[in-house]
């Protein structure tokens, strides 16, 4: 029996952690890694306090070693259910092990939103790629294609043009949606990157690799066909909330409802922070935030079983 279990390793489960053992509650913190998004981030962190320019590798990293400076134990998997009974929180994991905790902490971020096209399953790992700083680097000299036209999308552009003959970047809107400084950024690159809109991406072809992608022009209502080598998806995220349905209220964007003041959810003594709650702005120092008042919420909890 746990104090207390953090589901989650980004930036608001460590923060979390590191705040929980500072209070030396019996603690465990269960992520599949390290970073979550932050390891999928293409281009340099820019906006975090004491790092002007800092990699989402790097920085992660710090926040690790961190956290390994105090004596709490962490289990690298993935949740598959939570349930509660008589007040004690039961994780069951993907190799059918059971923690039980006190509080729990759920941290566990977002996942890729997939485009949900024919090819697409069928070609992950084969030229179909959701991580740019993973898999960029295999597509040297040849001809890429992102899909989704945010920051997130142009992001990725900009990382892949160190790496590729040409990235072209597809958005389903008539406009890219990405900042000014971004689009900048991207148009820097000239003839290395181009931007097609009004594209609806219909099925991703290939043998026993990508070769190419069928889409609709919605501009000229015109099906056309573009080869490429890689296709990176870039199109958002998905709240990692599966495993938590049932025990929590969970809005039509499957993020958690929390009381924005404590972190606490319509379950007692289960706390959320970070991408999978309902904070509108997503960001690393924010989750940071987010993580470190969902620990006190439940230091503070905790207190409160023993008086």
């Amino acid at each position: 029996m746990y104090d207390l279990i953090i589901i989650g390793g980004g930036p608001a489960g460590i923060t979390a952690g590191i705040y929980a053992a500072r209070e030396k509650l019996n603690t465990l913190l269960i992520t599949k890694n390290f970073g979550g998004q932050i390891n999928r981030k293409a281009v340099s962190i820019e906006n975090y306090p004491g790092f002007p320019k800092i990699s989402g590798l790097d920085l992660i990293k710090k926040f690790e070693n961190h956290l390994r400076k105090f004596p709490i134990e962490i289990i690298f998997g993935t949740v598959t259910k939570v349930k509660r009974k008589k007040g004690t929180f039961i994780i069951l994991s993907e190799n059918k092990k059971q923690f039980y905790s006190k509080a729990l902490i759920i941290a566990s971020g977002v996942d890729p939103r997939p485009l949900e096209v024919p090819g697409e399953k069928e070609f992950i790992g084969k030229g179909v790629s959701y991580c740019v700083t993973c898999d960029g680097p295999l597509f040297k000299d040849k001809n890429v294609a992102v899909i989704g036209g945010g920051n997130a999308g142009i992001e990725a552009a900009i990382a892949l043009s160190k790496w590729v003959k040409k990235v072209y970047v597809l958005e389903f809107l008539p406009t890219i949606q990405a900042d000014k400084v971004n689009i900048d950024r991207f148009q820097k690159l000239k003839k290395r990157g181009e931007i097609i809109t009004n594209v609806e991406v219909k099925e991703i072809k290939g043998t026993k690799f990508v070769n190419s992608l069928i889409y609709k022009d919605r501009k000229a209502k015109e099906t056309k066909t573009l080869s490429f080598e890689g296709i990176f998806i870039e199109i958002g995220s998905i709240p990692a909330t599966q495993f938590v349905k049932g025990l929590v209220e969970i809005n039509e964007k499957d993020e958690i409802k929390i009381n924005r003041m404590t972190g606490e959810t319509s379950t007692r003594g289960l706390f959320a922070a970070g991408d999978a709650d309902d904070v509108p702005y997503k960001q690393i120092v924010s989750a940071a935030g987010e993580g470190a008042k969902a620990a006190l919420s439940a230091i503070r909890y905790l207190e409160n079983l023993k008086s």
